[in-house]
């Protein structure tokens, strides 16, 4: 068992994701970094779909109460286990009576706490991750005892290549309402920057806007990555806890990679859009 001394900003419990109730209005949620916690669950022989903990900008203080092997991986938090700093995308064994303090972020807006077995935690829908009016809690709080379940069949790497890259280029597709853009603002989406303002799990909003917005359509489905475009010009970027339809045009949809990328932007960093042509 692993208990949360302080609970950081915002961690929660997220696996591979929930599919199949987007019809009753459920969204996928699951990892926001699906490259970076695939990772940290193949290092400590976990199914990369295990579910594990996720933070945002400043992680928890855990206690552990038994013997375990963990993995950190994502942007780094300065990770210290006994106030001793630790080593990223690679196996830790720690013992009981262990203390891990995630601290605040040095780079990145996420980093992933895989522990050998998973969380175990009630599956609800077909996913253990946690959803606002899904799941209860809703997120790790100071007192939390997280239960973590055994894994005989564990085959563990000492480290994995992968490094952790911040990326500016966003790669994206064009979405249904695409043409409905006249050609000055087609332009202005491909050659200006856009910073990240207000974010969460459900989506990114963007500072600048396009000088001509389009109006609203009929309610139609979105997914994660769906990039919107409000009336008054606003763009806005879904993410994995978004709602299954919306009502404003859809003119780009990210693709899986920079679906990751955009997960470890935090508020003022800068993106860019890329069309890439099918």
């Amino acid at each position: 068992m692993i208990r949360v001394i302080q609970s950081g900003l915002f961690s929660t419990v997220q696996d591979g994701g929930r599919y199949g109730y987007r019809n009753i209005g459920i969204p996928h949620s699951g990892f926001m970094d699906k490259e970076s916690a695939y990772a940290a669950n193949t290092i400590v022989g976990n199914d990369k779909e295990e579910s594990l903990i996720e933070n945002t900008l400043k992680g928890p203080t855990l206690l552990f109460n038994d013997n375990y092997t963990i993995s950190i991986t994502g942007g780094d938090f300065n990770p210290l286990i006994n106030d001793f700093q630790i080593e990223m995308y690679k196996s830790i064994n720690v013992k009981s009576g262990d203390t891990l303090k995630i601290n605040n972020t040095i780079n990145g807006a996420r980093c992933y706490v895989a522990i050998s077995g998973g969380i175990n935690v009630k599956s609800i829908f077909g996913s253990k991750s946690f959803l606002n009016n899904i799941t209860d809690p809703y997120y790790l709080k100071k007192g939390d005892n997280i239960k973590i379940n055994n894994n005989p069949n564990k085959k563990m790497i000492l480290k994995n290549k992968l490094q952790f890259k911040l990326i500016d280029t966003i790669n994206v597709f064009k979405g249904p309402e695409f043409d409905l853009l006249n050609i000055k603002s087609k332009k202005q989406l491909f050659k200006n920057e856009f910073t990240i303002r207000t974010n969460s799990r459900m989506a990114y909003n963007l500072e600048e806007r396009l000088e001509i917005g389009i109006k609203s359509i009929i309610s139609s489905p979105v997914l994660p990555g769906t990039v919107q475009l409000t009336p008054s010009g606003k763009i806005i970027i879904l993410h994995r806890d978004c709602q299954t339809s919306g009502g404003y045009p859809r003119i780009l949809q990210l693709d899986v990679s920079s679906l990751n990328f955009l997960s470890q932007k935090k508020i003022n960093d800068k993106i860019k859009f890329c069309l890439i042509n099918l």
